[in-house]
């Protein structure tokens, strides 16, 4: 019976990523759909921490080449695993992944004392942030509060944004990164958790000098922008991982969306609202988006390139809670989502049971111009599609109560 129903559901996603293909009007995803996918999920993510469990300080990153390929906890991607561990508790309520979840954070605990970078917000609010949403333990408290003072460190004030790397030093004065509004969510939890004005504040001049230099005039961002440590402007603007510097680097563009969205949600700043709706109408409307809605790794990158679909899920969980904040638009976001959705939940993405080094969508590019990580799973690709898929199954709870 349950591998008759298997055939079922994976029969019905072939007939729904048919549809999308014919350019007919977009299926439901459904609740017993999303479920069956992170139904799936939940065994890849139990799979992967076989590999892992005996291995201390070590945690998933690709696997490229036949080859499964791990991090250590300083590494940016380090807190994606627990974060999805995290995720998947939530919806399943399952002890195991209760246990795997704190686990797997726990191995990153110290990086709450990093300042040599600025991806202490990725590590630990995907990891602690999401326990402590979810259990409320004063430690994992302690963690981010500790983690947002060792990310203010990074801020200069006479520049008024949060450096990104130390590198390059000949070439750049002062490197922010598109990537960097992420890290925001930690500062912004952090500020108003500890009344902590300072963070807050630093957090708004981020977003605030990105939205003014990243840009150009049709709302596609900048990857790399470079700023003069006297004056405060910009002296370069460049890439680092899209196809040239002019380019419109697909993860970036998601970061953008996903980074102003979440920053409204704190700040309530109706130009950072605007400015995510800019985005996701560059993002949605731009003539190199195939029928499925996952991008190329670049949307000015040739036609057969290879898709991003992590780009495809961190734009589908933005685009969900953007449509909260704009009712005129949220049809039109959440079914271009919805098609993501629908499109990575099916056999082109979704990898088989046992494959793909157990982690759950194939078909990412992590950075193409090093030749890393390309047409390779990602543990972020993983985290942002089920945190995708829990917030269109919240929507659609909420609409049938």
């Amino acid at each position: 019976m349950i591998k008759r129903k298997r055939k079922y559901l994976s029969a019905m996603f072939l007939l729904l990523f048919a549809f999308l293909a014919s350019g007919q009007k977009t299926p439901d995803l459904t609740l017993k759909m999303i479920d069956h996918s992170l139904n799936r999920a939940i065994v890849h993510a139990k799979n992967m921490s076989k590999v892992i469990e005996y291995q201390e300080n070590v945690l998933p990153r690709s696997f490229e080449k036949g080859k499964f390929t791990t991090s250590n906890p300083a590494w940016w991607t380090s807190g994606f695993y627990s974060g999805e561990l995290w995720y998947l508790y939530e919806f399943s309520k399952d002890k195991e992944l209760l246990q795997l979840a704190h686990k797997y954070s726990m191995r990153i605990e110290n990086q709450q004392y990093t300042t040599d970078n600025h991806d202490v917000g990725f590590m630990l609010y995907s990891s602690f942030g999401n326990g402590l949403r979810l259990i409320g333990n004063n430690n994992y408290e302690s963690v981010l509060l500790n983690g947002a003072k060792s990310l203010l460190t990074r801020y200069n004030p006479k520049v008024g944004l949060i450096r990104s790397w130390d590198f390059n030093k000949n070439t750049w004065q002062y490197p922010v990164i598109i990537d960097n509004m992420m890290n925001l969510e930690l500062l912004y939890w952090a500020g108003q958790k500890s009344n902590n004005q300072e963070m807050i504040d630093a957090a708004n001049s981020h977003a605030t000098k990105t939205m003014k230099f990243h840009f150009r005039p049709d709302y596609s961002c900048y990857h790399v922008v470079s700023y003069d440590t006297i004056t405060g402007l910009p002296h370069l603007k460049q890439t680092h991982q899209g196809l040239n510097d002019s380019s419109s680097w697909a993860r970036g563009q998601g970061w953008a969306l996903y980074g102003f969205t979440m920053s409204y949600r704190f700040a309530k700043n109706k130009e950072f609202l605007d400015q995510a709706v800019n985005v996701a109408n560059f993002i949605m409307n731009h003539h190199s988006i195939p029928a499925d809605k996952v991008p190329l790794w670049d949307f000015d990158a040739p036609e057969d390139a290879p898709r991003d679909a992590s780009a495809a899920a961190l734009m589908a969980s933005a685009l969900i809670e953007l449509s909260d904040y704009v009712p005129e638009k949220r049809a039109e976001y959440l079914n271009f989502a919805k098609q993501q959705l629908i499109a990575l939940s099916s056999d082109n993405y979704f990898a088989k049971e046992g494959t793909n080094g157990n982690f759950v969508l194939m078909h990412n590019v992590g950075n193409y111009p090093k030749k890393s990580e390309i047409d390779a799973p990602l543990t972020y690709a993983d985290y942002y599609y089920v945190e995708a898929l829990l917030r269109y199954k919240k929507l659609l709870l909420k609409n049938k109560n």
